[in-house]
């Protein structure tokens, strides 16, 4: 069973994938760190907890990161997740306890704990993971792998098409927090990026069998899941975007998932027009080759993938 801390900003995305991670069997969950995206950090924190408290799962720790992007400044989100940031589910309040440590000394505390043994999958903003690197500079050494939701790197159409930053060319993670996000991408992690090339394609949306297995499951999760279709469909959108986050954890439960390629990026930090963009040089002449190198999702098995978190909410 592999380790897995989840830096998260649920979000109703983030709630389906956390329920993927608990129900997989496949991944240990260690830790869940919350931090400012979707909603801020202190309401994707209990909305942690609520998830948490859906699952029924056992004493995982959750800490808070700061309420702020490391620039200070929080973007208006173009898109809502509801009221409650989990398509209008409005679960009940937890009765359980955050961690008094800080999200990224929870991130430090675990990744030394499980040094080498230790799949970081962040599913938001990289607030908390620069943060951390900024409390212990070795993390990447001691972290498997880093998984990220974040990014768009021109690998299909639907890198620019389904855009989800508040400018043209940039996706959201990412755009909340851009100079977290270019610190982590040149920290030296051993790391996978899936962006909206992968994770917000058409094909990732649920089949009718799927959504007819998750009505005949009577599971709570399945249940937050039909739930979530019906509210981002009924506001225009199409169902992957209940599933994106879920990318991410798939990918930690089996990497043969993703098709990956090698891709010199950084992120843009300072005109309006592009802050937020990952930016990849692909010339065939002069490449800035002093960018970083990270590994990039270019291609899922859709069908697989479903059928994964499909039986897995269903079970």
């Amino acid at each position: 069973m592999k380790n897995v801390l989840i830096d998260t900003d649920p979000g109703m995305d983030d709630a389906l994938a956390i329920s993927l991670a608990h129900k997989s069997g496949a991944l240990d969950v260690k830790a869940i760190t919350a931090v400012t995206g979707n909603l801020p950090a202190d309401r994707t924190a209990a909305n942690a907890l609520k998830i948490l408290d859906l699952l029924a799962a056992p004493g995982i720790p959750v800490a808070q990161g700061p309420l702020l992007p490391s620039s200070g400044d929080y973007p208006s989100d173009p898109f809502s997740h509801g009221s409650d940031g989990l398509a209008e589910s409005h679960l009940s309040e937890s009765d359980r306890k955050l961690e008094d440590r800080t999200a990224a000394q929870l991130i430090v505390d675990v990744a030394a704990e499980y040094a080498g043994n230790l799949t970081l999958c962040a599913l938001g903003p990289l607030t908390n993971v620069a943060a951390a690197l900024e409390l212990d500079p070795d993390l990447p050494a001691k972290v498997s792998e880093l998984i990220v939701i974040g990014g768009s790197f021109g690998e299909t159409p639907y890198a620019w098409s389904q855009a989800t930053g508040a400018n043209p060319v940039s996706e959201w993670n990412i755009f909340v927090d851009p100079e977290a996000a270019r610190t982590v991408f040149r920290a030296g992690f051993d790391l996978l990026a899936v962006g909206l090339d992968v994770a917000t394609h058409p094909s990732i949306n649920f089949r009718e069998h799927d959504l007819e297995a998750l009505r005949a499951a009577g599971t709570a999760e399945a249940a937050l899941a039909l739930r979530v279709v019906e509210f981002v469909n009924g506001r225009g959108y199409q169902s992957y975007c209940s599933l994106i986050d879920s990318v991410a954890v798939a990918a930690a439960i089996d990497r043969t998932l993703v098709e990956e390629t090698s891709l010199y990026c950084d992120v843009a930090t300072t005109d309006p027009l592009t802050r937020g963009m990952t930016v990849v040089d692909r010339r065939a002449h002069h490449r800035w080759t002093d960018l970083p190198l990270i590994t990039v999702a270019r291609d899922l098995d859709f069908s697989r993938f479903l059928d994964l978190v499909t039986t897995e909410l269903a079970r």
